[in-house]
């Protein structure tokens, strides 16, 4: 392996962080926590999404997010 691969080349650079990393700042839905989990979309886990958010709020999707 070439050491210069590991290198970003001239006009590249790093990713920001602050695209690196998902937060639930903003609104979210049931259907965005069943994503976040690797869930299929149903009402089975439609109906496990809403009670999540009832009990944890906010800190359903932080727990599932980096």
């Amino acid at each position: 392996m070439n050491a210069e691969s590991d290198k970003t080349s001239p006009g590249e650079s790093p990713t920001p962080d602050r695209l690196l990393h998902a937060g639930s700042e903003g609104e979210y839905t049931a259907e965005d926590l069943i994503l976040a989990s690797g869930r299929d979309v149903n009402p089975k886990s439609l109906a496990w999404a809403e009670r999540r958010m009832a009990e944890r709020g906010r800190a359903s999707l932080d727990e599932l997010l980096p």
